[in-house]
């Protein structure tokens, strides 16, 4: 898929030109799908006493919060090729706010389960989110705006850390006991959910000049069907060993923020004998680095590939992955409180450049199926979390054991990098490609606010 006019420079502050309005409303409706998605997490003390949840329970939850994710990034992958990154968002969003207030009636480990499994469809977010960036940029920017919008989207599992315990002590402040407050609480994000949604509908359009339809009907887009169909364009990114070598990495990269996302305020809580505030606080931190964090991952990327092509993306992101595998491996054997936060804060930057150095790289892979690649490599990242889930229910393993042997895995899956490469003739395309979208601007690959 060939897109026109994509911007090459990312103005934070033009929000007259489509690409700006994209940037900045798939960042924020992705953000905002955190509060939906892990609005509970912060909140699991006090429903694991009020539903009377095991360690094992408490652990298939996690699980079940980012299984279905898998399924629904795969298809909506390539569901943004046929109808657009505006209308999946909308139907998503709106969607996906139904199941987040309807948690707050299980009264049973099964139903709420069964809500936390509907929930994780929301998480399907961040696929529309990074292709929509794909195709509203130019590649000497894409991987700066691809990972900055799904960076201050991940901020979202910062953020929703630290306000969901205030929204939640705010409710008991009206005199409502705990057993109803965390089911009022999960209310809020369900709203806002459903408003975004509409919101994206309103004020966004798919491409840099117009929708898909639109684009379709004047002849400059392929119709959605036989070769550019959604299983040709699924079958053509399945059958790329590249696309699955990027879906590990990915794995092991935003597959452990999730899981961290899960059980990092848990974790503090009982390993540290903290308040459940003070927690919440201690584990949205480690989401709050994305405010800049994976925005690093892709300067980097687009730095990198300045002077050595798409090969200087793929080893940037080698080294990325190396050092958050051992960084985590440090924060799983700190004992005192002071020095986990400090690890933890260092291998949350880690953490997330990889993810931003990831989807560096992913828009080059194949362009006519970008739909399907980013897809598949994003529902790598659920697919991580759902193996890590399985190291964090185990009665036989403790939470510190359980990182460690996830620092290992990361560590070994920095090495599927290897598979990641080009022909000659690609990288010299896509090397002549970013010098055309750089033409005579100055400083490619770093934000504006002209």
């Amino acid at each position: 898929m060939e897109i026109r006019n994509k911007a090459n420079r990312i103005r934070l502050l033009n929000l007259q030109a489509p690409q700006m309005r994209a940037f900045h409303f798939s960042w924020l409706a992705f953000h905002l799908c955190f509060f939906g998605w892990f609005g509970i997490a912060p909140l699991m003390a006090v429903v694991r006493d009020d539903l009377g949840l095991t360690k094992t329970q408490i652990g298939n939850t996690i699980i079940a919060s980012v299984a279905i994710t898998i399924l629904v990034r795969l298809v909506m992958g390539v569901l943004c090729d046929r109808i657009g990154p505006r209308r999946a968002y909308t139907w998503l969003l709106c969607l996906g706010s139904l199941p987040v207030m309807a948690i707050g009636l299980a009264s049973s480990f099964e139903a709420f389960f069964l809500a936390r499994l509907a929930i994780g469809a929301i998480g399907a977010s961040f696929v529309i989110t990074q292709y929509h960036t794909s195709v509203m940029f130019a590649p000497n920017v894409v991987g700066t705006a691809n990972a900055t919008s799904a960076g201050w989207g991940n901020l979202g599992g910062g953020t929703t850390q630290i306000l969901m315990p205030l929204i939640f002590s705010g409710i008991l402040m009206l005199g409502v006991n705990e057993a109803l407050g965390w089911r009022l609480a999960m209310v809020v994000p369900g709203v806002v959910l459903f408003v975004a949604g509409i919101g994206y509908y309103l004020f966004t359009q798919d491409a840099p000049d117009g929708n898909f339809d639109e684009l379709r009907a004047r002849g400059e887009l392929p119709e959605a069907n036989g070769e550019h169909g959604m299983s040709a364009s699924f079958k053509a990114a399945a059958k790329d060993i590249r696309v699955w070598a990027l879906f590990v990495v990915y794995a092991a990269c935003f597959g452990v923020e999730l899981t961290i996302n899960n059980i990092a305020a848990i974790y503090f809580f009982d390993n540290f004998d903290l308040t459940l505030a003070t927690a919440g606080m201690i584990a949205g931190l480690f989401g709050l680095m994305n405010i800049f964090a994976r925005s690093l991952g892709g300067v980097f990327s687009d730095l990198f590939a300045r002077n050595g092509g798409l090969k200087g993306r793929v080893r940037w992101l080698f080294v990325a992955m190396l050092c958050e595998g051992v960084a985590l491996m440090f924060f799983s054997q700190m004992h005192v409180l002071t020095l986990a936060i400090g690890i933890m804060l260092v291998f949350s930057l880690f953490v997330q450049m990889a993810e931003g150095a990831t989807f560096g790289v992913v828009p080059f892979i194949n362009r006519k199926a970008l739909g399907a690649v980013v897809g598949i490599v994003g529902a790598g990242g659920n697919a991580g979390a759902v193996a890590a889930g399985f190291l964090f229910r185990s009665e036989s393993i403790s939470y510190q054991q359980g990182l460690f042997y996830l620092g290992i895995a990361v560590v070994i899956a920095s090495l599927c990098t290897l598979a990641v490469r080009f022909s000659p003739e690609v990288e010299a395309e896509e090397q002549a490609a970013y010098r055309d979208a750089l033409g005579e601007e100055t400083g490619a690959g770093a934000l504006s606010l002209r």
